[in-house]
């Protein structure tokens, strides 16, 4: 979203969405990540190992006596609640778009989906050394105001903890609703598996991982000079095949890492990259959701009704 004023970069974001995110999205809208919600369902008969005991309807099991369990349909009308990153890593880009950029196509698109269902949508900034916090609000002049807040964003001198910004979220808002999470996830994950953890808990989370690809490999260019983007420390250093190849081995030990403590917390995974059309990414991940979601309730239904 570099160049564009504002205002254009918004209306074309929007036309992303609306044209290509829907149109590869065709069908009910049932959120990023397709789940549980918190509103009663249709029972049926519960599976060992499978069914979580808490949903165990006794009344049916009672007048059957067959243990039965009822599930919960998507809400509709909540609050979907996104944490943003802009900490001064997300200023790095060498491919098409910078990471920043990313970063506020995905709030955008996630704002957008959820309009579309009626959701009020607020955000959770990291940006400076401060967490900044717009309220969550309907309709799209609202998200407009926001995006337009983050297109307008100085770029970021510091970082913000990752941890301590998700259990604000986590404190302040206790009814169920979608929680996306948007970062390059570079800190260490002990400091925020725990508190995504404790959000997965109560929360659908979607984690958005945004990686550049030079973040993953080093080109062959020689003698180069490394800036840390969040502490400003600088080394000069030649990029040697073996340098290149211990970088690359140790970018994908980090992001494994990322993966799996994301996994262990009990969040979605939805990797952006800044070399990749983001839409079609996105589009993708909601389908392969939607698809394990369908897949699964059918196989409880058929070892249902074997039992």
């Amino acid at each position: 979203m570099s160049g564009p004023s504002p205002d254009d970069a918004l209306r074309r974001l929007e036309l992303t969405v609306l044209r290509r995110l829907d149109g590869l999205m065709q069908g009910r809208h049932q959120g990023l990540i397709p789940g549980p919600g918190s509103e009663p369902g249709d029972t049926r008969t519960y599976v060992p190992g499978e069914d979580d005991v808490r949903r165990m309807d006794w009344a049916v099991t009672a007048r059957t006596t067959v243990p039965h369990v009822r599930d919960l349909v998507a809400d509709r009308e909540l609050e979907t609640w996104a944490l943003a990153d802009l900490s001064a890593s997300m200023e790095f880009g060498t491919a098409d778009v910078s990471k920043r950029d990313l970063v506020i196509a995905a709030v955008g698109a996630i704002g957008i989906l959820a309009g579309r269902v009626g959701d009020r949508f607020g955000a959770y900034i990291l940006h400076g050394e401060d967490v900044h916090r717009y309220p969550a609000r309907p309709g799209r002049p609202a998200l407009y105001a926001l995006l337009h807040s983050l297109l307008g964003a100085p770029p970021s001198a510091g970082s913000v903890d990752l941890g301590p910004a998700l259990e604000m979220m986590s404190a302040a808002h206790r009814k169920r609703g979608l929680r996306v999470v948007v970062s390059d996830f570079l800190e260490d994950p002990g400091s925020w598996e725990r508190p995504l953890r404790r959000l997965a808990a109560r929360h659908q989370v979607l984690a958005v991982e945004v990686i550049d690809p030079r973040e993953l490999e080093l080109p062959d260019i020689g003698f180069v000079t490394l800036t840390d983007p969040e502490t400003g420390r600088s080394r000069g250093i030649r990029l040697t095949r073996q340098i290149r190849d211990r970088y690359a081995e140790a970018a994908a030990e980090q992001r494994e890492t990322t993966r799996i403590a994301l996994r262990r917390a009990g969040a979605g995974h939805l990797v952006l990259r800044t070399d990749r059309d983001w839409v079609f990414d996105i589009a993708q991940f909601v389908l392969r959701q939607r698809r394990a979601s369908h897949l699964m309730r059918r196989l409880a239904t058929t070892r249902g009704a074997g039992s």
